[in-house]
């Protein structure tokens, strides 16, 4: 309606031009308004063959971009060879491209976002279903002492099923960009400390020995609170690798182009077949026997690559797993 009422504007004022020139061209003399008139008229035709077919043009964009919003799956539209049409047609392409990418990556979240769901109520129901017949085995049980292992069976499954709630809730806020990371100096040695504190207890009960290369005075910039979460969970993952009598060696390199912290345990290593998949969520590896949830080392390399660092896992030429966290300067 729009397009026709601009062309009907076009082209009264254009006939009021040509009268005005016929009339002057006559008032002249006989030949100057002829001369008006057919130049008029000529010059009229062009513009009216001119015009329609640029709203042709128009229009047929106009409604190729109807049928790409009402169609996800049409994302053709007709070239054009005019210079302007053509660069306006090649510019919404790009556009059409770009929301396509983007409703992509939407159905992806999606997906993702109900595999994770699924995955998190699977991982739940495994504890609670251990927990519901623990609980009724100590119903039925008049020993004292077997009443006291099923009693600390069952807290430790509400630790774990608290820890992994825990883990995927920082890794929501990791997702969904709610974590704030602090930019500070990060003393290595100290981080190293403070990540370890928690398993000093787990790695004595399992006679684990450690020995620490890392020369003093090394500093990253990033969070502390976060990193430390980070290495704790690959020294978790190290020391259930290691086993009884095991070791873990940290060794620490820093040089003018990054800091690389090397943690390798004495255990058995990776499956070869499990190494493109250790990150990813809730992977256990294809014949994991370990209690873990598959969740530790994605939210560490979440935790590491969001604050500008890497990290890749290998086996240890000499035997046994080997990560490799680097932070380039």
């Amino acid at each position: 309606m729009l397009r026709n009422r601009e062309f009907r504007q076009f082209a009264i004022i254009f006939f009021l031009i040509a009268a005005a020139s016929v009339t002057l061209g006559f008032a002249n003399n006989m030949a100057a308004g002829i001369l008006a008139l057919f130049s008029s008229f000529a010059f009229g035709t062009a513009f009216f063959v001119f015009t329609k077919a640029r709203y042709k043009s128009l229009m047929q964009i106009s409604e190729q971009i109807d049928l790409v919003l009402h169609n996800a799956d049409h994302l053709f539209i007709a070239e054009s060879e005019e210079g302007e049409l053509s660069i306006l047609q090649s510019e919404i392409t790009k556009m059409m491209l770009r929301i396509r990418e983007q409703n992509d990556a939407l159905k992806k979240e999606k997906e993702h976002l109900a595999d994770s769901l699924a995955d998190v109520a699977h991982q739940l129901r495994t504890p609670l279903t251990s927990i519901t017949l623990v609980l009724s085995l100590i119903e039925n049980t008049s020993d004292e002492k077997e009443r006291k292992n099923l009693i600390r069976e069952t807290e430790e499954l509400l630790v774990r099923m608290d820890w992994l709630l825990t883990s995927l809730l920082k890794l929501s806020r990791l997702d969904a960009g709610i974590a704030v990371f602090q930019k500070e100096q990060v003393n290595i040695n100290s981080l190293i400390t403070a990540a370890l504190q928690p398993l000093q207890i787990p790695m004595e009960l399992h006679n684990i020995s450690l020995q620490a290369d890392v020369p003093p005075g090394i500093t990253i910039d990033g969070d502390f609170n976060w990193l430390s979460e980070a290495l704790q969970n690959i020294f978790k993952n190290c020391m259930e690798s290691a086993g009884d009598n095991g070791k873990i060696d940290i060794h620490c390199e820093d040089n003018p182009i990054f800091m690389e912290i090397t943690i390798h345990d004495s255990g058995a290593g990776f499956k070869k077949e499990d190494l493109p998949n250790l990150f990813n969520r809730f992977y256990r590896g294809q014949n994991s026997s370990t209690a873990g949830y598959g969740i530790g080392l994605a939210l560490c390399r979440t935790i590491i690559t969001r604050q500008g660092g890497s990290i890749t896992a290998r086996n240890h030429p000499r035997g046994g797993a080997m990560f490799v966290i680097r932070f380039p300067k």
